[in-house]
């Protein structure tokens, strides 16, 4: 399963990008030759072997991703054997021709609380972390014009080949990569997503000037993050892991958050949504059998497993000047 990238890259060449194509293009051989060595050989293979649908409609508007077609008892459940194959699905929901995957997040709900708040018609759009694309699908619903995603996850990419392999070209793409691959100055996109992202930054600030600079002036970003209940300007540096997670590093304060984001230069900062993490947003189901949320929770569920706050998440806008 190769990555078919060649047509955006010309896009971008010919937007005057020619260097980021070429680090993206460097990028995804990098990541077909280390995948190679994983479980990538039996994902391509299982989308190879995915069964024909014929008349296959796609409706991204849904809060489940879904497609339609005409496909026999015995093909849909030859498909759903094949779609468990890539185990764990974390974002969604998807129904595929009749196959609900309930994933581990309800990122509809997410969704829901961001879209309101966006104009994405005919806007570019980055979404750094995208997981298995599943906004992106969403994100051309709402009337972006082109969606590139970048996650380093084999899995998720593979997941996305499936949906991919069923819709045929469209202008939602996920390609190997992080923030780290923008160049400085990049200017490219009208909006910018980085949500769930940033607390696993060694550098918040890093990532942050990153998603201001691949912003177009006037361009927004879309922030959606960890933060603490705190009325100043306060950050949780977890001596060791936050909720089971090994890698979070900083968790500030809504007030240092904006601070971070003026810092960088970013203006016009709105708050749109905060809100406690659930375990009925995050949980575990049958396409998701790990570990879930209940799982890294204390017993009365009133902090995590360590003893740090519960989970809030704060969503925010703010533009490039």
């Amino acid at each position: 399963m190769t990555i078919g990238i060649e047509g955006l890259l010309a896009e971008l060449e010919s937007e005057g990008h020619a260097g980021w194509a070429e680090t993206l293009r460097q990028r995804a051989r990098e990541f077909e030759h280390d995948a190679a060595h994983g479980l990538w050989s039996q994902w391509t293979q299982a989308t190879c072997d995915l069964p024909a649908v014929e008349a296959v409609t796609a409706d991204f508007s849904l809060p489940a991703v879904t497609l339609s077609g005409e496909i026999s008892n015995e093909d849909q459940q030859r498909l759903r054997e094949q779609l468990r194959l890539f185990h764990p699905w974390r974002k969604g929901p998807f129904d595929l021709f009749g196959i609900a995957i309930d994933t581990e997040w309800r990122s509809d709900w997410k969704w829901s609380r961001v879209a309101p708040h966006l104009d994405l018609r005919d806007a570019s759009v980055l979404d750094v972390g995208c997981g298995n694309g599943y906004y992106g699908w969403r994100m051309l619903a709402a009337g972006a014009r082109r969606v590139i995603g970048l996650d380093p996850f084999p899995l998720y990419i593979a997941q996305n080949r499936v949906v991919e392999h069923y819709v045929g070209g469209s202008a939602a793409h996920v390609l190997p990569g992080t923030d780290a691959d923008l160049p400085k100055r990049l200017e490219a996109f009208d909006v910018a997503f980085s949500m769930g992202v940033l607390y696993h930054r060694t550098s918040p600030i890093d990532h942050l000037k990153s998603m201001l600079q691949s912003l177009r002036p006037g361009g927004k970003l879309v922030l959606e993050t960890l933060i603490i209940d705190h009325p100043d300007s306060q950050v949780l540096i977890p001596e060791g892991r936050y909720a089971k997670m090994r890698n979070v590093w900083f968790i500030p304060s809504l007030t240092m958050l904006e601070r971070f984001l003026s810092r960088c230069g970013f203006r016009e900062i709105e708050v749109v949504d905060v809100c406690v993490t659930t375990t009925e947003e995050q949980r575990r189901t049958e396409w998701m059998e790990f570990e879930s949320l209940a799982d890294f929770l204390s017993p009365d569920q009133t902090t995590t497993i360590e003893g740090h706050p519960l989970p809030t998440r704060a969503t925010l806008i703010a533009s490039r000047g």
